[in-house]
């Protein structure tokens, strides 16, 4: 099962098919004002752009960030002077990241082709920062999306599979090698964060626009959370949950960063206008990280550009 990854594996994307399935969208700048009232005073600006289509990013824990160039099969590390370099290239659609000590695990494979036709060639894989070797883990998978570092130190990766059956969330651990297929089996799934207390994992539904609370001793006894997004017309992509209990969410398909209130159902649009012709067409994920002295929303789209997202005084964005 492990072996190296050799030369470019990109597959060209078919576009003709993925439009169908999408709304009509244009070009627009990101909005200077929330369009509902809980979003107001959130501050959006671009910490780089021109990176082609961008899938995924996760901290460094040095102020910068990794990011998956998902158009132009890399992986990019942005700095905390905003310096940009590629640390890995030749990939086939580089999707979710977790950074452990000096190694990046990260799923390739996340085409549109390959959610929209089934196809299994996507993989889980290991980046080694200081030599830049990457070993296939995983392979053989279908349309993976979202990755996620568990307490004990296993990965969760999500499966957003839109024509098909559905494979779940499957889980593999590091340290034995073991992999767990459709560990738990939500009938679909993309954005992954654990919750407040650790013990469950929220997996978000991009067809659906709802979510689910897995639970990781049981994952098999998940339950449906209330309330989302709009079914095929919005598609809920990365997420992430913060100490008290609130979900900032990539909401791709209609270009925004909004908050889910896992309790309640209810959203809040933060952000709006982060979307292109692309496929996929806007935000793609979001993550909580340092920004100065306080902390501030990331976020990935498909604008080729990482934003951030300052929230107004009084939001805290402690993460879970």
């Amino acid at each position: 099962m492990n072996k190296r990854v050799r030369g470019n594996l990109s597959v060209r994307p078919i576009w003709v098919v993925a439009l169908a399935a999408l709304p009509l969208i244009t070009l627009a700048p990101v909005s200077a004002q929330p369009p509902t009232a809980c979003g107001d005073g959130w501050e959006s600006s671009e910490v780089v752009s021109g990176l082609g289509v961008l899938e995924n990013l996760e901290p460094d824990g040095a102020g910068g960030f990794y990011l998956a160039g998902l158009e132009r099969g890399v992986i990019y590390h942005v700095d905390a002077e905003r310096r940009v370099t590629t640390v890995a290239s030749g990939i086939d659609s580089p999707a979710g990241m977790r950074l452990v000590g000096d190694t990046l695990y990260f799923i390739s494979g996340d085409s549109p082709e390959a959610n929209l036709l089934n196809l299994p060639t996507g993989a889980l894989n290991r980046l080694d920062l200081t030599t830049g070797t990457v070993e296939v883990l995983v392979d053989g998978l279908t349309a993976p999306n979202g990755l996620l570092l568990l307490p004990d130190g296993d990965l969760l990766f999500s499966w957003a599979v839109v024509v098909g059956p559905g494979t779940g969330v499957s889980r593999y651990s590091p340290a034995t090698g073991t992999y767990t297929p459709n560990w738990a089996p939500v009938p679909s799934s993309n954005g992954l964060a654990l919750t407040p207390d650790r013990t469950a994992v929220y997996v978000g539904n991009s067809t659906t626009g709802g979510f689910y609370r897995v639970p990781l001793d049981a994952p098999a006894e998940y339950t449906t959370l209330p309330g989302g997004f709009g079914a095929l017309i919005e598609a809920p992509d990365d997420l992430q949950a913060t100490a008290g209990d609130q979900i900032y969410v990539a909401v791709n398909f209609s270009g925004k960063v909004s908050r889910y209130d896992p309790a309640s159902g209810k959203t809040c649009d933060l952000s709006t206008g982060m979307y292109t012709v692309n496929i996929p067409p806007g935000p793609t994920s979001v993550r909580i990280a340092p920004d100065g002295d306080r902390l501030a929303l990331y976020v990935t789209a498909s604008t080729g550009s990482l934003y951030r997202l300052r929230p107004p005084s009084g939001v805290d964005l402690t993460p879970a």
